[in-house]
Formats: structure tokens, sequence, C-alpha cells
């Protein structure tokens, strides 16, 4: 199974540190965010790695190079002359990952997901890992009944912007900029998406502060 890592977004939010470093390389406890990620996959024994970028994209390239001292192999999927969102940036990336289901992670978060859990293919179209709504995401995202991921539901979580997904998921789309929230809900109307609730430790770094605070967990559990 590959798997790719979402790094193109421009990180609006985190600037000014974004202004001349791409999310994903900024750092946390002395690593960059998107390292975490390719040691984590490569120790789930995902050793084929896709990871798309746009806002300078070429400091991600330098940084991992093709993923040799990770044990792992790298190819890059990059989006000009501008990010192509989450929808858009996996499509593009379809001729790289291949005819099988392949693993996708949001480059801006950090959690200990045991990848190894996602290592087969979904029943459905997709497979996603939701958690519990933190304080920025109060409504959540999709409900999740029997494990099947519902659009809409009496008690919602957030997606942790982890999945599996079938290439047959974007059956139609064509080259350009678009989300994956609507296909994934078109999806889900057919009870083609499956899921699951993860209660382990998740962080959407989105915002300068949230860097900060994971920065001071982690070296904290570290001299603990």
């Amino acid at each position: 199974m590959k798997a790719m890592i979402l790094a193109a977004g421009r990180g609006e939010r985190m600037r000014p540190l974004t202004d001349n470093l791409p999310k994903p390389l900024l750092q946390v406890a002395g690593q960059a965010l998107i390292e975490y990620h390719v040691r984590a996959l490569a120790a789930a024994g995902i050793h084929e790695l896709v990871i798309n970028h746009a806002w300078l994209g070429e400091q991600v390239e330098n940084y991992l190079g093709d993923g040799t001292r990770y044990g792992v192999h790298i190819d890059y999927s990059p989006e000009r002359p501008a990010a192509l969102e989450t929808g858009g940036g996996l499509f593009r990336a379809l001729s790289l990952l291949g005819n099988q289901p392949f693993v996708a992670v949001n480059g801006d978060i950090w959690t200990d997901y045991p990848f190894s859990a996602l290592t087969s293919g979904p029943q459905g179209l997709a497979h996603l890992v939701l958690v519990r709504n933190p304080e920025h995401n109060p409504s959540g995202d999709f409900g999740l009944v029997d494990n099947k991921v519902l659009a809409e539901a009496s008690t919602r979580f957030t997606f942790s912007g982890i999945g599996v997904y079938r290439p047959e998921l974007f059956k139609g789309q064509h080259d350009g900029i678009f989300p994956l929230a609507p296909i994934l809900r078109a999806a889900m109307q057919n009870g083609q998406i499956t899921g699951e609730l993860y209660e382990g430790a998740w962080v959407d770094v989105g915002t300068p502060q949230r860097l900060q605070e994971l920065d001071q967990t982690l070296r904290a559990q570290r001299r603990g």
C-alpha cells in the first residue's frame, strides 16, 4: 500500500511563520511536522510515499529528499501555480498512487494514530478516521453509526485528516481545484464510507498557539 501526505496548503493562519517556510516543515520538539508522518508510515510498513506541495514546495523536496534516510521512497506531486485543495490534490496524484487503495494524511496534524490499522482496503470507497471535536470545531464534521460515516447525524465528530481511499472514489472528476468533502458526502449517501473513532492523541496544528502548545507537550513528555 502507498500513502500520500497532503502538504500543499499555504498555512495562512500560521503567518508570519509560514511566510518563508512551508507549513509542513515547522518544527515541533526538534522535528518537522511532516517528518513525524514519514517516520510513522515507515514504522507501519508503508514505504512508498507521495507528497504534494505548492507554496515553497522546493523546500519540502530539499528537506526530505527521496526518502532514503527514512527507509522510504518519496515521489512528489507539485501543484502550480496554486494548490488544488484536498480533492484536486489527491486526484492529481492518482497516477503516482496507482490503482490500489492508498492512505492519505494531512501534513498539518500531529497524531500517534497507528497507520498499520489502515493497511487493508476499505469495505466501500473510503474509510475515515474521526476524532472527538476539538474546541475550534465544536460542531464536528460527520456522524458515525455502526461504522458507517454519515453526512448528517445527531452526534458528529471531527474528520482527523486520516483516511484510506479507493481511486474509484474520484471517478468522473477532472484535474483542477476542488474539495474532498462533497465527494465524500455523495458517497456517504450510498453507504460507501466507513469510519472509526480514534481516542488517542491528535492535534490540528492550525495556529501558532497550537504549534507552541504541542511543542511544549512533546518536550515535557520526553523529559518525563
